[in-house]
């Protein structure tokens, strides 16, 4: 059979025995998610006629034939996503990071196996520092918490598992480096990542891991084996998580965490968000849903004769606001005025009684910055008996027997003493 993945555009092909038209939902999965290097709760698999495909049921129950293609959607939105965790785009994957701080963190997860998947160090190294943990499962979408028991078993695959499984060394050691806990991180059939390695044939891994499981850590009084110290770490972790939270349950099988509020999609009851879209034509589309309708009322304009009578009315009875300071004598000047601003397009002004305010009247331009400053250099010269430059070479010579200073600060007390000397005299 065919999947044509939405994702990349690429449609995968599922060769095997007759036996596989006879196996469950489950296992197609599983061999898509290994060819395709994605979580097996980031997609789903649907019938060319949009019928999901469910784990618990078998191909056959869907009339599923020899050279039957599939469809493989992913999360409304994720489009983009998760071709930048494939091509390891790191600017790509922060910019289509949900809003949400569940869904983000469900992001996190899956960004983080694939870059354990396809050996994405940079990306890996990056989502680790932003608060994603090697030993955690990838697990289901936080809308899905309430199915959790019908969700894939391979949903509790880490990325760790992901990275041995395809031999990614260099993916191993920066995971091991930030948490010696993932050694003994164990997957759905309870393998840690050395069983892992030998089930798989990986050399490399098998040594490496080895090596570090068989290694002795020394502490500042003591040297304890490996697999000691990581159970030691083990517990004091768990103390630590139900000393924060006040919680007990920390398998596989713990409760969800949901609030009011949240959103939640149940199996056979609500559409399913999963579709080929992007995000950008996602966020249209609720744009447009949530823009409310807006009808307007078309009114009839009034014929031209009305709207003609209507305006000569207006303007052959002008309300005017009463004033108490006009004079009587000025108010038929007042009105002509109105009447000829009326006739050149201009608003008609309130009058004003001269007689209150009186404005002084300039017969002659202001006077000039020069004139003024001449002025004064006059009256200058009449207080000092000296002319301006002679005052100028006077308050030079004061300032010249500081001969320790340099030129530049003599003349700028100079300044300050001709400043001082103006200042009394006016």
């Amino acid at each position: 059979m065919h999947v044509f993945n939405a994702v990349t555009g690429d449609t995968l092909a599922i060769t095997g025995s007759e036996a596989l038209l006879h196996t469950s939902v489950a296992q197609l999965k599983s061999m898509v998610s290994t060819q395709s290097s994605l979580p097996v709760s980031a997609f789903r698999l649907s019938t060319l006629n949009d019928v999901q495909l469910y784990n618990c049921n078998r191909l056959q129950d869907y009339a599923i034939t020899m050279g039957t293609t599939v469809h493989l959607d992913t999360w409304d939105g994720w489009v983009d996503f998760l071709r930048g965790c494939l091509l390891g785009h790191r600017l790509t994957v922060q910019t289509h990071l949900s809003e949400e701080r569940l869904v983000r963190r469900f992001q996190l997860r899956v960004a983080l196996y694939i870059a354990a998947t396809l050996g994405h160090l940079d990306m890996a190294g990056w989502l680790l520092e932003r608060g994603a943990h090697a030993g955690e499962p990838v697990g289901v979408h936080p809308y899905r918490q309430w199915c959790h028991k019908t969700a894939h078993r391979d949903a509790a695959k880490c990325p760790i598992h992901a990275a041995v499984e395809n031999s990614q060394l260099l993916i191993l050691k920066l995971f091991v480096t930030r948490n010696i806990l993932s050694l003994v991180c164990q997957n759905p059939d309870g393998r840690n990542p050395l069983k892992i390695a030998i089930q798989h044939g990986h050399r490399d891994c098998v040594r490496y891991l080895a090596n570090k499981l068989c290694s002795v850590v020394s502490l500042p009084n003591m040297s304890l084996p490996m697999h000691i110290y990581l159970q030691m770490k083990h517990w004091v972790r768990l103390g630590q998580r139900r000393a924060a939270t006040n919680q007990s349950q920390y398998t596989t099988g713990a409760p969800f965490k949901a609030r009011v509020g949240d959103m939640l999609l149940v199996d056979g009851f609500n559409q399913p968000q999963m579709s080929y879209k992007s995000r950008k034509a996602m966020t249209t589309l609720k744009r447009d849903q949530s823009r409310p309708i807006q009808t307007k009322t078309v009114q009839l304009l009034p014929p031209i004769r009305n709207l003609c009578s209507v305006s000569l009315s207006k303007k052959a009875q002008p309300q005017l606001p009463s004033m108490q300071s006009v004079n009587p004598g000025d108010l038929k000047t007042t009105q002509n005025r109105w009447k000829s601003d009326d006739k050149r397009g201009r608003f008609p002004l309130l009058s004003v009684n001269r007689e209150r305010v009186q404005k002084k009247v300039f017969a002659e331009p202001p006077p000039k910055f020069s004139n003024i400053l001449t002025a004064s250099l006059e009256k200058l010269s009449q207080q000092c008996d000296r002319t301006p430059r002679e005052n100028a070479m006077y308050y030079l010579g004061i300032a010249s027997t500081f001969k320790e200073k340099p030129w530049s600060k003599q003349l700028s007390i100079a300044r300050t003493l001709a400043r001082r000397h103006l200042h009394p005299m006016a």
